[in-house]
């Protein structure tokens, strides 16, 4: 896919840190091969945005990520959750089995347990956790590097940052917050939103799921999340890529 590595090498000259692709069967490659051949191409960190845990075995999961970390030199980082909305209806058409919401956070546990066995003492892969509920938080606490908060269509800015705020009073471990941003300007990320989001009711609920498309208003509306909440790892839609660029470059001081 010719066209899919100059994204890659493009996304790498634009400044970002990290490719993420996520597991979504029949819509893109699947990730660890893609995630494989774009750390070949590139410095770029790599990781999955993110592996739902029912779709495959805990420590077949636990292989991949780690042979990824090996393979790129410490470049991976695995992204696990418990599935988007509605995986129960993609687990039935798999022919998967469906299980209820603690089991799946069972086989998440059982992922990065398995993950730790392998890495040893000599390697840590980072883990980030897609969360929600309180025992999906609870879990990212004992468990994750880095911590994204699922966002829903009607959570607004205060909302959000009150979550946040009790998270990190009663995690016990310094963990960095990530920020999943599916909206910039009135344009919706593929994969990372559901087709009929309405960017003006996302602005009118002051959402933290769009920023704005002036790249001045972005990177101002970012450091203020980033003061504000402490996020400090946001992830953005390859869509909005070249968009977003000159705001990689003023926040990374380029």
């Amino acid at each position: 896919m010719p066209t899919w590595r100059d994204r890659v090498r493009r996304i790498a000259d634009s400044g970002y840190s990290t490719l993420l692709m996520p597991d979504v069967p029949r819509w893109q490659p699947a990730p660890a091969p893609a995630l494989a051949v774009a750390a070949t191409l590139t410095d770029l960190r790599v990781g999955s945005w993110v592996y739902a845990s029912p779709l495959r075995p805990a420590w077949s999961t636990a292989w991949e990520a780690h042979s990824l970390s090996v393979l790129t030199e410490g470049r991976f980082e695995l992204g696990i959750g418990t599935g988007r909305p509605g995986i129960e209806d993609e687990l039935r058409e798999l022919g998967l089995p469906v299980v209820p919401p603690r089991e799946r956070l069972a086989q998440v546990r059982q992922t990065v347990t398995a993950l730790r066995d392998l890495d040893g003492p000599d390697l840590h892969t980072p883990v980030v956790m897609a969360v929600r509920g309180p025992k999906a938080q609870a879990l990212a606490a004992d468990l994750a590097d880095t911590v994204a908060f699922a966002l829903m269509p009607g959570d607004d800015r205060a909302e959000i940052t009150r979550v946040v705020r009790d998270f990190r009073s009663r995690a016990i471990r310094d963990v960095e917050l990530a920020q999943h941003v599916a909206v910039v300007g009135d344009s919706v990320a593929p994969f990372m939103a559901s087709p009929d989001t309405d960017p003006a009711a996302l602005r009118a609920a002051d959402s933290l799921a769009v920023l704005p498309d002036d790249p001045v208003a972005a990177a101002e509306e970012i450091r203020r999340r980033r003061e504000e909440t402490g996020f400090s790892y946001f992830v953005f839609g390859a869509d909005f890529a070249e968009t977003l660029a000159p705001v990689v470059a003023e926040l990374a001081g380029h």
